[in-house]
C-alpha cells in the first residue's frame, strides 16, 4: 500500500504548474477584457468623483400608509432614474434606504438645481388627447402615424377598448392630418373652459413652440412643455416602436393618474392579443374616461388618440373606436411582457398617493473626496509596508512568495473593480477603499498559517517537500474556516446595510473569495515549485525554512518493541 500513496504523492506535486498557468491566464484575460472594454480604470463614487446627494423620504396621504411598500418604492426608483438619465447623467446612482427613504447620487457636470427639480416632485401622470403629432425632424407637414408599439413607449398601432370588449390586432392609421397646426387647434372637439385659447397670441406661440420643437435632442425634451398646468395646451415628446421620436400638441388634460385605480401587465391568450395593459378607473375616472372617449372615438387619426404622458412625456398614445364606460380600459398592441410590465408600472405609480419630500442635499467636492482619498492610500501603503517588513524579517525567503501572491491579488482586485463598475454599476468609494486595505490583512493570514504549519512539520524532523504537502491539508481547513467566517461576515453587513457601507461589504467579500482563488491557485503551487530548488530544499539560512533556526528535532527512528507474553494461566513453578 506504501507504493501506490507514494505514486499520488508524486503525481500531486507534479502539477504545480498547471494551476500556476491557470490563475495567469485569468489574470492576462481579465485584463483584456479590461482594456478591450475601454474601462481602464474603476468607476468612482460621489465622495471621489464629487456631486450633489439627494435625501428624498416618502410621505404618504393620510389612511393610505400602505402604499409606501417595497414594489412602489422600487417603481419610483425607476422612474427617478428615467428622471436623471434624461438630463444626460450617465452615472447616477438611485437607490432605496430603509422603507422609505430614497437616496439620489448625482456626479459631477449636472446642474444640481434642474437635478432636485427633477427627482424630488411626484410623478405627473395625465391622459390627454392628441391635437396633432410628427415624426421628430421631419417636414412642417405631419407624417401618417407610426405603427404598432412593441414598446411601452407607445404609438397609434396600441389600441384602447374596454376591458370587457374582445380587441382586434390594431393596424396603424395611415390618414395623414392634411392640415395645418392651427387648424388642428381649431378643429379640437375637446376644449376646457381654462384651456390656451386659439387663434390668439398664445394659440400662435403654441404653434411656434411645436413647430420649433427637436425632440431628438435631450435639453430639448427636458423643457418641452415646462410651466404647462393640466388645463393648458402644451408639447411634448415620446419615442415610438421604430426608436424614431416624436412631438406632439396634447389639449388639456381629462383624466389624471390618481383617477387610476389599478393597472397591470396581462397576457390575453384569448383574443390572441399577447401581452396588454388592462386599467381600472376609480368612480369619478371612469365618468371622466368615458367623456374623453366618446369624444376621441368620433375624430379622424390623430385625433382620436390620447396620450398618457408620465413627467412631461409621451409613453404610450393608443387610439379609441368607441366610448369605453366599463370603468376598465385594456391598451392592445405589439407589446412583450417587458414593455407591458413598464407601462402598467407608470400607469399604477401615477396612481399612488404618494409624494417625496426632501430631507437632505449634501454637495461632495471631488477636492474633498480626493484628499481622504489620497489620506487612505497613505494608511494602506503604510499599512502595507510594515506587512512587507514584518515579512522579509521573520520569513525571509519566503516573504517573496508573499509578496508575489499579494501582487497577483491586487492585479486580480483591480481588473474586477475596473469590469464590475460598467457590468453591475460597483462604484468604488471611500468605504470600499477600507475594505480593500483590510484585505490585505486577510490575504497576509492566510500566507502565515500556512507558511506556519510548514516550519512546525520542519521542526518535527520532516525535510521540505514532504512537509509542504503534509502541512497543506491542515493549513487549507483553517484557510477556508477563517475565509468562510470574513465572506459570513461581509454578506450579512451588505445585506442589512445600504448606500456606502455596502462598498465596503462588497469590496471586503470580493477580495475574500480572491484570497482563497490565490492562496490555492498561487501560493501554495509556487511554495511546491520552490520546495525543488537547493536555496528552500536544503534549508539555506536566508530561506526562511533552516531547520536548526527553527530548532528542528533529529529525524526519528523507530525501535523495535519486545514481543509482549501470550496471556495465560502462569505456572506456579516457572513463577
Amino acid at each position: 500500500m506504501a507504493a501506490p500513496k507514494k505514486g499520488r504523492s508524486a503525481s500531486a506535486q507534479s502539477k504545480p504548474g498547471r494551476s500556476l498557468a491557470l490563475i495567469l491566464i485569468a489574470i492576462a484575460a481579465l485584463t483584456g477584457g479590461m482594456f478591450a472594454s475601454g474601462h481602464t480604470t474603476p468607476r468612482l463614487g460621489i465622495d471621489l468623483a464629487g456631486g450633489t446627494s439627494i435625501t428624498l423620504r416618502a410621505v404618504a396621504e393620510p389612511g393610505q400608509e400602505s402604499a409606501i411598500n417595497k414594489t412602489n418604492m422600487d417603481t419610483a426608483v425607476d422612474i427617478m432614474e428615467r428622471r436623471v438619465n434624461g438630463l444626460g447623467v450617465s452615472e447616477a446612482e438611485v437607490q432605496t434606504q430603509g422603507d422609505r427613504n430614497i437616496i439620489v447620487n448625482i456626479p459631477k457636470g449636472t446642474n444640481s438645481k434642474e437635478a432636485r427639480d427633477q427627482v424630488g416632485t411626484t410623478a405627473k401622470l395625465y391622459f390627454r388627447p392628441v391635437i396633432a403629432t410628427e415624426v421628430a425632424g421631419a417636414a412642417a407637414t405631419p407624417t401618417p402615424s407610426p405603427s404598432a408599439s412593441s414598446s411601452a413607449s407607445g404609438s397609434s398601432g396600441d389600441e384602447a377598448t374596454d376591458k370587457s370588449t374582445p380587441s382586434g390586432t390594431p393596424s396603424a392609421s395611415s390618414t395623414t392630418q392634411g392640415r395645418a397646426v392651427t387648424d388642428a387647434l381649431k378643429a379640437d372637439s375637446t376644449p376646457s373652459p381654462s384651456a390656451t385659447p386659439t387663434g390668439d397670441g398664445a394659440g400662435s406661440k403654441l404653434e411656434a413652440q411645436y413647430a420649433a420643437l427637436d425632440c431628438t435632442k435631450k435639453s430639448a425634451r427636458a423643457k418641452a412643455g415646462d410651466g404647462a398646468k393640466p388645463t393648458d395646451y402644451t408639447v411634448a415628446c415620446g419615442q415610438n416602436s421604430s426608436g424614431q421620436w416624436q412631438k406632439y400638441i396634447l389639449g388639456p388634460a381629462e383624466v389624471d393618474g390618481t383617477d387610476v385605480d389599478k393597472a397591470q401587465a396581462v397576457l390575453n391568450t384569448q383574443t390572441g392579443a399577447g401581452w396588454t395593459v388592462t386599467m381600472d378607473f376609480t368612480n369619478g375616472g371612469s365618468k371622466k374616461f368615458a367623456a374623453i372617449t366618446g369624444k376621441l372615438a368620433k375624430n379622424q387619426s390623430p385625433q382620436n388618440q390620447f396620450a398618457i404622458v408620465l413627467d412631461g412625456e409621451v409613453v404610450s398614445d393608443p387610439f379609441v373606436r368607441q366610448a369605453l364606460t366599463g370603468g376598465n380600459a385594456e391598451i392592445s398592441g405589439n407589446f412583450n411582457q417587458e414593455s407591458a410590465q413598464a407601462l402598467a408600472n407608470m400607469l399604477s405609480y401615477g396612481a399612488l398617493p404618494l409624494t417625496f419630500q426632501e430631507d437632505s442635499v449634501t454637495t461632495v467636492t471631488a477636492a474633498l473626496g480626493g484628499e481622504q482619498l489620497h489620506a487612505g492610500l497613505i494608511a494602506g501603503a503604510i499599512g502595507l509596508g510594515l506587512v512587507v517588513i514584518y515579512l522579509l524579517i521573520y520569513y525571509r525567503g519566503l516573504s517573496v512568495i508573499a509578496l508575489l501572491s499579494l501582487l497577483v491579488s491586487a492585479a486580480l482586485t483591480y481588473t474586477l473593480m475596473a469590469l464590475l463598475g460598467p457590468a453591475i454599476g460597483f462604484a468604488l468609494n471611500l468605504p470600499a477603499v477600507c475594505g480593500a486595505i483590510v484585505a490585505i490583512g486577510i490575504t497576509a493570514d492566510s500566507f502565515i498559517v500556512y507558511f506556519e504549519r510548514v516550519r512546525d512539520e520542519i521542526r518535527e524532523g520532516r525535510s521540505l517537500r514532504p512537509a509542504v504537502e503534509r502541512a497543506w491539508p491542515r493549513a487549507r481547513r483553517t484557510i477556508l474556516v477563517s475565509d468562510f467566517v470574513s465572506f459570513l461576515a461581509a454578506a450579512v453587513l451588505f445585506i442589512v446595510t445600504v448606500g456606502k457601507v455596502q462598498g465596503f461589504a462588497f469590496t471586503l467579500g470580493l477580495t475574500t473569495l480572491l484570497d482563497v482563488v490565490v492562496v490555492f491557485l498561487f501560493t501554495k503551487p509556487l511554495l511546491t515549485i520552490l520546495a525543488r530548488t537547493k536555496f528552500f530544499g536544503n534549508g539555506h539560512p536566508w530561506s526562511g525554512l533552516d531547520p536548526k533556526r527553527l530548532g528542528a528535532k533529529p529525524p526519528l527512528r523507530r525501535t523495535r518493541r519486545p514481543a509482549s507474553p501470550a496471556a495465560g494461566p502462569v505456572d506456579p513453578k516457572e513463577a
